[in-house]
């Protein structure tokens, strides 16, 4: 099992070290300055629903307000009895060069304590940017993929999250986020993940189309002269994001994950001169019950005990020297032959970079 685990682990790096040397596109790498989208949040009522919602302060002082908006006035000592009603948060993302007319996703998000929001229905919601202002209005039925069924003696059966739903094309856009694509004499390429080398092949491959209409400002942005036309701008930008380069390789890293065991190994990861010698130890417990019973005439009670039976094995140590410049493939070839588990490896690798005998940076998360 942990052969094929490691060797899933190689394939899929020698696999990534393959397709790093195609060239790729500059709008795979890269994004445009300024040219980016908003979220967008709000608070409303789901209502309709079958007896899931809830009953809180603040969702009966909402209940209240929105009835008051219709001309409707309750005693002020009247509390609603409000069960098919729950307070929701509303979120999007408004995209970039959205229009007035237009429509989004949303997602809604119980906040008190309903037990689901299947069935219900957003009313009419403003959502707001960062800004303060109002962008786009939610309203329609929900889509929500969890459910939950709950017993009289307190048993629960809760499938995904029934508490969160989406509406498609739930909100409508009311305003428009201007954008200064269209303003000044240049656009901004800004890569992805910063590096030196990868932005400045990207200066040099527009360069090559235009010279001198590109340069590198650091090792995430690339300055690009572009006309000031609208049309002749989006023309322009539509040329060069098709435009293909090879990025430069990324530095070596070794990627731990100490929650799931999973270890990732850049192929650029070179070991110096070192010997390594791992040593299995298994401890196993298992916790047994004992049932002391006395005899039929006896005056005695039934007592029960609790019996721990540990168990040490200890596999014998093995060492393996490497030498200066060892890559990948050796490494991963030793771990196999030495059977070490991910938990293994990761403290392997840890007194490696202890060591100094690791060359990459090694990441833990």
């Amino acid at each position: 099992m942990m052969k094929t685990y490691l060797y899933t682990i190689a394939c899929l790096l020698l696999l990534a070290l393959s397709t790093a040397t195609h060239a790729q596109r500059i709008k795979d790498l890269a994004d445009v300055a300024g040219v980016r989208s908003n979220q967008l949040i709000g608070y409303g009522l789901v209502v309709g629903l079958p007896g899931t919602g809830e009953q809180s302060p603040f969702t009966e002082q909402s209940f209240k307000t929105m009835l008051s908006n219709f001309g409707i006035t309750m005693p002020p000592n009247l509390k609603p009895k409000i069960k098919n009603v729950a307070a929701v948060a509303v979120h999007a993302e408004l995209p970039a060069f959205a229009k007035p007319g237009q429509t989004i996703d949303v997602t809604v998000s119980s906040m008190g304590s309903a037990q689901s929001l299947r069935g219900g229905t957003l009313l009419q919601t403003i959502l707001m940017g960062l800004d303060g202002n109002a962008y786009a209005v939610a309203q329609g039925s929900l889509v929500v993929s969890g459910l939950g069924a709950e017993g009289l003696d307190g048993s629960k059966v809760i499938a995904n999250t029934p508490t969160v739903g989406r509406i498609a094309n739930g909100a409508m856009v009311e305003r428009e986020v201007l954008s200064p694509f269209t303003s000044g004499d240049h656009i901004t390429f800004n890569l992805h993940k910063a590096d030196f080398t990868t932005a400045k092949r990207l200066s040099d491959t527009i360069n090559n189309l235009i010279a001198g209409s590109a340069r590198a400002v650091d090792a995430t942005s690339v300055q690009v002269t572009a006309p000031r036309d609208a049309a002749d701008r989006v023309s322009f930008l539509a040329t060069l994001e098709n435009l293909e380069f090879e990025p430069a390789s990324p530095a070596a890293k070794i990627i731990v994950n100490s929650r799931t065991g999973t270890i990732v190994i850049g192929a650029d990861v070179r070991l110096l001169p070192a010997a390594i010698t791992h040593g299995g130890i298994t401890v196993t417990i298992n916790e047994l019950e004992n049932v002391s019973q006395p005899n039929a005439f006896a005056e005695g009670e039934t007592v029960a005990t609790n019996q721990s039976i540990i168990d040490v094995n200890q596999d014998d140590s093995r060492m393996f020297v490497f030498n200066p410049g060892v890559s990948l493939d050796t490494l991963v070839r030793a771990i196999n032959q030495v059977g070490a588990g991910p938990g293994d490896v990761m403290a392997i690798l840890e007194a490696l970079d202890q060591a100094g005998a690791l060359r990459g940076d090694l990441i833990i998360i």
